[in-house]
């Protein structure tokens, strides 16, 4: 008895450190912004939900929830499929640990090269419009600005983040049981049915990583969209982290409060209903 009460104290020992700091750096930061968006931003005096009633009729943040929902509904699905198929393909290359390290070779580039590189290749005289005019196929477009920008973004965001999810994808494959693939084999189901009544149901823990993973990296393409396109870029990829940053650079403080308040309710009931939803299929 004496040594699983140590071991319990042992455990929380350790937890302590941890625990705090998320007190210190998370939890109480948040709370201070959830009092904020309840107050005005300069004098500080009681606006109740005021700034929630501005915040959802601003037309920016509605703009930037609708293309950061849409970025996301397009993304994620795209990635998380073309990474398992790349990773089902890999299943069978000997050198797979080059090629690996081939695939997550854009995430170790510095976004300010990819972005100097993303916009003279895709602004209006770069280098694809150069190209094009050659075979006389168009040429002209101003890919950064209009409605094609919503594409070169999400082509940027899996083509940086594409290889960690085969990293990811290979490793739930390799932990997936041989055993039962054979003995599937050997009772005659094709590798359609091996995938999708075998492989499959074993991914779901590496599927419901690589989901979170994806959904949160989602919200980090502001970077690319901001060195390409600036403060103010096309409609078409406005973000929620534009919105932000100019708020923020014009001391909308109390609205940025309350957006903050609600993009983080958001989030977490997502990730509870995904979690949820794993939980209950696992």
């Amino acid at each position: 008895m004496k040594r699983k009460i140590g071991r319990k104290w042992a455990g929380a020992v350790f937890l302590v450190p941890s625990l705090l700091g998320v007190l210190l750096f998370v939890i109480l930061p948040f709370g201070d912004v959830v009092r904020r968006s309840f107050m005005t931003a300069v004098t500080k005096e009681a606006a109740g939900v005021k700034n929630y009633k501005i915040v959802f009729t601003n037309s920016a943040f509605l703009l930037a929830v609708k293309n950061t929902l849409k970025f996301t509904l397009v993304c994620i699905p795209l990635m998380v499929a073309l990474g398992l198929a790349i990773a089902l393909a890999m299943g069978s290359i000997r050198h797979m640990q080059a090629v690996k390290s081939l695939y997550l070779f854009p995430l170790a580039m510095p976004t300010a090269a990819v972005a100097v590189v993303w916009k003279m290749v895709f602004y209006e005289k770069g280098f694809l419009n150069k190209y094009l005019e050659q075979f006389g196929i168009g040429g002209g477009v101003d890919y950064i600005g209009s409605g094609a920008a919503f594409y070169v973004l999400a082509g940027t965001y899996i083509w940086k983040n594409l290889g960690y999810t085969i990293v990811l994808w290979l490793a739930g494959i390799m932990g997936v049981n041989g055993d039962m693939m054979e003995a599937a084999r050997v009772d005659g189901a094709g590798k359609m049915q091996r995938f999708w009544y075998v492989l499959l149901p074993n991914l779901k823990g590496s599927l419901y990583i690589i989901v979170v993973i994806s959904f949160l990296n989602s919200f980090k393409i502001y970077r690319e969209a901001y060195l390409v396109a600036g403060a103010y870029p096309h409609d078409s990829i406005y973000m929620l982290q534009h919105l932000f940053n100019n708020w923020f650079v014009n001391l909308d403080l109390d609205k940025m409060a309350a957006a903050a308040v609600v993009c983080t309710m958001f989030f977490l009931v997502f990730i509870l209903l995904l979690q949820g939803l794993w939980d209950r299929e696992a």
